[in-house]
């Protein structure tokens, strides 16, 4: 049994990560479906896009130079990686849409009309590419557009909302793209950062035809000027001619598998939550610490994703931090408990921290410093917070996004 504790968590945070890193995802599976025929020409969007083309690198060789792009987050492409694999490299925003998100919309349709008309097409999907690329619908403005983003991103909706309403601003999300991909047959690999897989929720569904999701519109308290805006844009769904071959190489319940392998590996006893973590980080957080306390021995692990509702001028902090303040409220003051709320694309929220690895002894070492565990989770400044009690946590890009995970530790009595 490891006997650093906080290091025992990281590690099993490690180990999912690296089961389900792009990269290794991609390759693994070209390794079991061998390609046969013309050598395709390679899309990856998200975060996630860089590690996956170096999968397909991996995979087919130097074959993909000259025929491949990648847009991914600022801060997630190594310009030198870039080089070695002599592909184009774009980045967009994110969390919301910048010019630079439309200007990897322009090169995307670019890039798919320079393509032979007998040329097969990979697309490696992963979260965030709503925001990294766009092309918007007449009549929708990039001011209109990072204001409709900001609201949805503040108003603590979850991702299928959220991307319920982006579809309806966009000409390439919710299937659109399709329209610019002819009868070229479509492979897409995608790692999944939403409940349930679902292809027309990853990425805004850049590839899926159908939106079952529309009719979500009519049920979410949007406001008059948003509802104003959607009602401008065409509804209609385009039609695909593409042949089109979908599978999800990673997601959550691979990440947690292998987790609970390295926790066990560790020597602890494990305990997977399989109810899927949702809802108010606040609510969550303080949740996952009582049953924290009344649980059994060993490591605890949950996955998900929460939501937070921010007031009107946020501090710093995101999601899991969040969570995590709220768990420290509540095992304030008891030995041996530990919990690590984080994000497997190594960010969360706004900030470049991953998440929090708080125990009994957080909210006492934030106290020394003049913080305020209440005022801090009412004004949404966790990460301030953790920031003073020395918990924050920082990986940096993980080359995958598969939601978020919280590892908790509870020492025998």
């Amino acid at each position: 049994m490891a006997k650093n504790k906080r290091e025992a968590l990281l590690n099993v945070f490690l180990a999912a990560l690296d089961e389900v890193n792009g990269r290794r995802v991609v390759l693994r599976y070209f390794q079991s479906h061998p390609r046969n025929g013309a050598m395709p020409a390679i899309v990856a969007i998200g975060k996630a896009a860089q590690a996956m083309m170096l999968g397909a690198c991996d995979a087919f060789g130097n074959e993909v130079v000259d025929q491949s792009l990648i847009i991914t987050k600022f801060g997630h492409l190594n310009s030198s990686v870039i080089k070695d694999m002599g592909c184009e490299g774009l980045e967009g925003g994110h969390p919301l849409p910048n010019e630079q998100s439309l200007a990897a919309g322009h090169a995307l349709l670019e890039f798919l009309s320079k393509q032979p008309v007998d040329r097969p097409l990979l697309f490696l999907i992963s979260g965030g590419a709503s925001s990294l690329v766009e092309v918007l619908r007449d009549g929708v403005s990039l001011d209109e557009l990072g204001r409709v983003n900001s609201w949805l991103l503040a108003s603590g909706l979850p991702i299928e909302n959220i991307n319920c309403v982006r579809k309806r601003l966009s000409k390439i999300k919710g299937g659109g793209l399709l329209r610019f991909i002819g009868h070229r047959p479509v492979e897409a690999l995608y790692i999944s950062d939403v409940p349930d897989d679902d292809p027309t929720v990853i990425g805004s569904g850049l590839l899926a035809a159908s939106d079952p999701t529309a009719h979500m519109l009519d049920e979410l308290a949007l406001p008059d000027w948003l509802h104003a805006l959607i009602n401008r844009c065409d509804d209609s769904v385009p039609v695909s001619r593409a042949a089109i071959s979908s599978q999800v190489v990673a997601n959550l319940d691979i990440a947690c598998g292998a987790a609970i392998k390295k926790a066990e590996e560790l020597g602890y006893a494990t305990v997977r939550h399989h109810e899927f973590l949702c809802g108010d980080a606040e609510v969550a957080g303080k949740q996952i610490a009582r049953l924290l306390k009344e649980g059994g021995a060993g490591i605890h692990l949950w996955g998900g994703e929460t939501t937070v509702q921010l007031p009107s001028n946020p501090g710093c902090g995101g999601r899991n931090q969040h969570l995590a303040l709220a768990a420290a409220q509540e095992i304030a003051r008891h030995d041996g408990l530990y919990l690590l709320a984080v994000g497997t694309d190594g960010t969360d929220g706004v900030t470049a921290d991953t998440g929090a690895l708080v125990d009994g002894g957080t909210i006492a070492r934030a106290a020394i410093e003049g913080y305020d565990s209440a005022d801090c989770l009412h004004r949404a400044d966790a990460g301030s917070l953790l920031a003073a009690s020395g918990d924050l946590i920082n990986t940096g890009p993980t080359g995958t996004n598969v939601m978020d995970l919280v590892i908790a530790l509870k020492l025998p009595q």
